[in-house]
C-alpha cells in the first residue's frame, strides 16, 4: 500500500497526499461476513478479559485479608498444634503482668538509689 500511495504524492523531498486523492484511492476492506466474525472475537476476548479482571480483583482482596486471618488463626492457637506443655494464655498473662511489676519496683529501687547517692 505504501509504495501505491507515494505514487499519488506529488513532492519529492516531502511526500503529502491531500484527501480529495486519498478518497479516491481504493482501499481494501474484508467482506462484511469477515468484519462481522473479527468483531465477535474481539467481543469474546474482551469478555474473557472482563472474567479475568474479576477474578484477579477477587483474588487480591483474598490476598489483602490473609495477614489478617494469619493473625487471628495465630491468637486462637490453630496454626500449629498445642502441646500440653505449653500452658495457658492466663497463665502466661499473669507471669507477664507479674515481670512488669517487679521490673517496675527494680526502677523505683534505682531512682531511690539514685536520690539518696
Amino acid at each position: 500500500m505504501q509504495k501505491d500511495l507515494e505514487h499519488y504524492a506529488p513532492a519529492t523531498a516531502q511526500k503529502n497526499i491531500n484527501l480529495g486523492i486519498l478518497f479516491e484511492v481504493p482501499f481494501p476492506v474484508p467482506p462484511k461476513e469477515e468484519q462481522t466474525e473479527i468483531v465477535h472475537r474481539v467481543e469474546n476476548l474482551f469478555s474473557k478479559a472482563d472474567i479475568i479482571e474479576a477474578a484477579y480483583d477477587k483474588l487480591k482482596q483474598q490476598i489483602d485479608s490473609l495477614p489478617q486471618a494469619i493473625l487471628a488463626k495465630a491468637f486462637k492457637g490453630e496454626l500449629v498444634a498445642q502441646l500440653p506443655t505449653d500452658g495457658d494464655a492466663k497463665d502466661l498473662l499473669k507471669e507477664i503482668a507479674a515481670l512488669r511489676a517487679s521490673l517496675e519496683k527494680e526502677k523505683k529501687s534505682k531512682k531511690k538509689k539514685k536520690v539518696n547517692a
